[in-house]
């Protein structure tokens, strides 16, 4: 039988197995020997992509390309405003960037109402 060595998320050494599946304890991700190819080209296409589909990372400049209303507040972001320096976050709700607009303060936005500079 072919035995993984690392774990197929986080390439960690420090893997057991447990009746038959793969245990990764430092990030919890569970696996067979047989799934473990598709896993990894799984979690590749789960980038977060902006709404002309290039991946984005931490540190990008994003443009907003739709007006988008501020929850709780008479205010509105306007379309092509500048967002510097954005951070991904994994958002249960949708909102998967996480940023600082300048007259706004902190807020979060979904990745398909910006696109990359």
């Amino acid at each position: 039988m072919n035995e993984p060595t690392n774990c197929p998320k986080c390439q960690s050494e420090n893997i057991y197995q447990d009746g038959n599946l793969w245990v990764c304890p430092e990030c919890s991700h569970e696996w067979t020997p047989q799934n473990a190819a598709a896993t990894t080209e799984t979690e590749a296409d789960t980038r977060i992509r902006d709404a002309n589909g290039n991946v984005l990372q931490d540190g990008d400049t994003v443009t907003v390309i739709k007006d988008l209303k501020v929850k709780g507040s008479s205010s509105v972001v306007k379309v092509g405003t500048k967002v510097k320096n954005i951070r991904l976050v994994d958002g249960a709700d949708g909102h998967d960037i996480a940023c600082k607009i300048d007259g706004f303060g902190a807020m979060n936005l979904k990745s398909e109402f910006v696109k990359k500079v």
